[in-house]
């Protein structure tokens, strides 16, 4: 009995260390895998290993034609098609013109891969070519370049009128005008000081250097298409409140350089002010439009009639609850309201084009709970709805007022197609004669010739090839094909796969892609890393083929990688989109929900060990994924996050979170839940990012110490909110092995060979 109980005993011993092996063998990383992630970077693969995943339309401003890119492995062709012949052919003869260019730069220039940057279509015979940073003239009839054309210096601090009779420029804080027949000099305005000034605006990133240093100069004005009225904008920074921040990355300085600039909070009533205000230029007079001034986050929106001494004003109130449209009279300055329409959370993705000949406004709008079209009569005010139904319009394309035609982008609104797949329609003034001009059932991305008789479209889904087409804009049908994503050279790869699931309503279905590592093993489990951004004003699902390798390399690393929007994101319904209202926190429950449904379905993605990594609110939300879900997410990596969004820009916030500002935002704050932390938590920034300031990653680390919890983190010192170069390059290693050492489980390499 004995002996028997001591072979189970060393047979159990000699299973458990095989398998403890096989789960070592599994865990172990190379350099080879290393290499393949390196290679599925966009640098290594777009237009070397994968070619026309978008093809670009450039339209000749007469509408006789265009001129594209197509490339493939063995070349990079520039062809054009005239219209209306739809002849195709070379855009320039490239043996002739490398042997020129081969001349002019004095080097060997290869006629199949020629390095143009750019490119203007100035005439038939004439292109103006940029290769390697110097520009020349090109003349296609006899093959010689020359230097353009000096073109007429512009000074960026003055602005002309369209008769060329006046110059506009500020001078002390305020807003002079100079005749250019006589030289008389008049000042318009009296009032401008520092910190009150006249024609200039406010920019997110102007900083300000030193202890006293002055914010960067702006000029800006814009005149009547008569030359009789101006207008500019009043910018008060009298109240405005700043933040700081140090750049230690300068090599010759060994004290930090001070760097501030001007940022309001949610809440703040310190804020930059906008107005604007209008000068009749004959008598000097000062117009004010009588409307409460507003921040800079809601300011008013001037656009000029056709009408001379007329101009529209398009105002949102502070909290994004309101919104208005006006017509002014400058000569009688009567403030008359068009339109306005108010919400109980916000007014987001609001939109509007004039069409003044027809005597219309065309607008969007989610106030039916989907966004789709309207009219606005501009004498009587009637409003009418020009599309109906329960789908989206994602864009006004063009409104042709000659044909009483209105061409637009919209997604979901044909049966059993995915939500987010886009597909261009027109559609009559009246709201008749819709036409689906794209009926593939595929996300198209559409460019319109400028007489909108034509259309380049580029149509896909993220596992189905690039298909471009040029197409006629009055009846969709196809003219001739432009070329096809080449992908020959990317050895077995298979594409991302779109999945479903449920979310937390139990009734709405969700949206998502999962990558795969090319050396997939259905036998083994993987864990799972997420890429997340749950900004409200944007969706993640990837819905075109030029998003197919997004998310390879860090699948080729042993992961399988998720993304998928919850409710609360954008592109669907209204209601779908509220569900981040005052909640920015919630949207990662559907992620939970999503993942756990793949773990039921695959029993290879392994919902034990789940990872998230993100930027920006991407970056909240991996920290708060850590906080909200400690027991699912084990790994973050937090770049550039919005930690608490009372230390954020105020728009964004004021806008999702709601104004005044309320216990929400207290609730939600990565910083008030640092207690709950559990899992590996590495937290990124950019030392001089000035769009999220990094005081909130140092905050946020702060509660994280007073709460004895362990994290890891890395300054970036001389980057701003994106990070580029080296430190890009650097940053990449690093969230790769943060996740490969403590969700895989492996040992990490930092010696990849990575060539720049």
């Amino acid at each position: 009995m004995k002996n028997i109980k001591t072979k189970r005993s060393t047979i159990l011993l000699i299973l458990v260390l095989f398998f403890s092996g096989m789960a070592a063998a599994q865990n172990e990383i190379t350099l080879e895998d290393y290499n393949r992630a390196i290679g599925y970077l966009h640098k290594n693969y777009y237009n070397k290993k994968a070619f026309n995943l978008n093809i670009r339309a450039n339209w000749f401003q007469d509408s006789t034609g265009m001129w594209y890119i197509h490339q493939s492995p063995d070349e990079k062709q520039y062809l054009k098609i005239t219209l209306p012949g739809l002849a195709q052919s070379a855009l320039f003869d490239h043996q002739k013109l490398a042997q020129i260019l081969s001349d002019s730069l004095g080097a060997k220039v290869d006629a199949n891969d020629l390095p143009i940057s750019k490119i203007e279509y100035k005439s038939a015979d004439t292109l103006l070519i940029t290769a390697r940073g110097k520009t020349y003239q090109l003349n296609t009839q006899n093959y010689t370049l020359e230097l353009p054309p000096a073109e007429e210096k512009t000074n960026g601090n003055e602005q002309a009128s369209p008769d060329k009779k006046w110059l506009a420029f500020a001078k002390d804080y305020n807003l002079y005008i100079k005749s250019n027949e006589t030289g008389e000099l008049k000042q318009l305005s009296t009032a401008g000081r520092q910190a009150y000034e006249y024609a200039t605006w406010f920019e997110w990133d102007d900083i300000i250097e030193g202890e006293n240093g002055e914010r960067p100069p702006h000029f800006g004005v814009t005149w009547g298409k008569e030359s009789k009225w101006l207008m500019a904008n009043i910018c008060d920074m009298r109240s405005a409140q700043k933040m700081y921040l140090l750049d230690w990355s300068i090599d010759t300085l060994y004290r930090p350089k001070l760097l501030s600039y001007f940022r309001g909070s949610p809440g703040d009533t310190g804020m930059i002010y906008m107005e604007p205000v209008f000068f009749n230029i004959e008598t000097g007079k000062e117009i004010k439009t009588g409307l409460p001034r507003s921040t800079h986050i809601n300011s008013i929106e001037v656009t000029w009639s056709k009408t001379p001494g007329k101009v529209y004003l398009a105002q949102q109130s502070r909290g994004y609850k309101i919104q208005s449209l006006y017509s002014f009279d400058l000569n009688t300055e009567k403030l008359d309201q068009l339109y306005s329409e108010s919400s109980e959370t916000n007014i987001d993705n609001f939109y509007y084009e004039f069409a003044e000949k027809s005597g219309l406004l065309f607008f969007l709008s989610e106030k039916s709970g989907w966004r789709q079209l309207y009219s606005l009569d501009l004498k009587t005010k009637a409003e009418k709805p020009i599309t109906h139904g329960a789908f989206v319009i994602n864009s006004i394309e063009r409104i042709d007022e000659k044909q009483r035609k209105i061409y637009f982008t919209a997604s979901g609104r044909e049966a059993g197609r995915n939500p987010y797949y886009q597909l261009l329609y027109s559609i009559s003034f009246g709201g008749k004669d819709l036409k689906l001009l794209t009926p593939e059932d595929r996300n198209h991305l559409v460019s319109m010739s400028p007489d909108g008789n034509y259309f380049v479209d580029n149509f896909s889904t993220v596992n189905i090839p690039t298909t471009t087409v040029l197409r006629s804009a009055t009846t969709g049908e196809i003219l001739t094909m432009l070329g096809n994503a080449d992908i020959t050279k990317i050895k077995e790869w298979t594409p991302p796969e779109i999945f479903t699931a449920t979310a937390r309503d139990g009734l709405t279905t969700l949206y998502g892609a999962i990558w795969k590592p090319t050396n997939f093993d259905p036998a083994k489990r993987y864990p799972v890393l997420e890429s997340s951004y749950t900004g409200p004003h944007t969706q993640v699902f990837p819905t075109n083929f030029s998003q197919a390798f997004s998310y390879q390399s860090y699948a080729e690393l042993g992961f399988i990688v998720v993304v998928v929007d919850g409710l609360g994101s954008s592109g669907r319904s209204k209601a779908f989109h509220d569900y981040s209202y005052k909640n920015l926190g919630g949207n990662l429950e559907d992620h939970v929900i999503a993942i756990k449904q793949l773990g039921k379905q695959y029993r290879w993605i392994d919902t034990t060990r789940v990872g998230i990594f993100g930027h920006s609110a991407g970056g909240y939300d991996a920290a708060h994924a850590l906080l909200a879900y400690p027991d699912f997410y084990k790994v973050a990596v937090a770049s550039s996050g919005d930690h608490d969004h009372r230390m954020e820009k105020a728009w964004w916030p004021e806008m999702y979170m709601g104004w005044p500002v309320d216990s929400a935002y207290h609730l939600q704050s990565n910083i008030t839940m640092a207690g709950n932390l559990k899992g590996k938590l590495l937290l990124v920034h950019g030392g001089i990012d000035e769009n999220v300031n990094p005081s909130a990653t140092f905050k946020f680390g702060e509660a994280l110490i007073k709460a004895d919890k362990q994290f890891d983190m890395l300054i970036l010192p001389g980057q701003r909110h994106g990070y580029t170069g080296a430190a890009q390059k650097y940053f990449t290693k690093v969230r790769w092995n943060y996740f490969v050492k403590n969700l895989r489980g492996a040992e990490p390499i930092w010696d990849i060979g990575w060539e720049d």
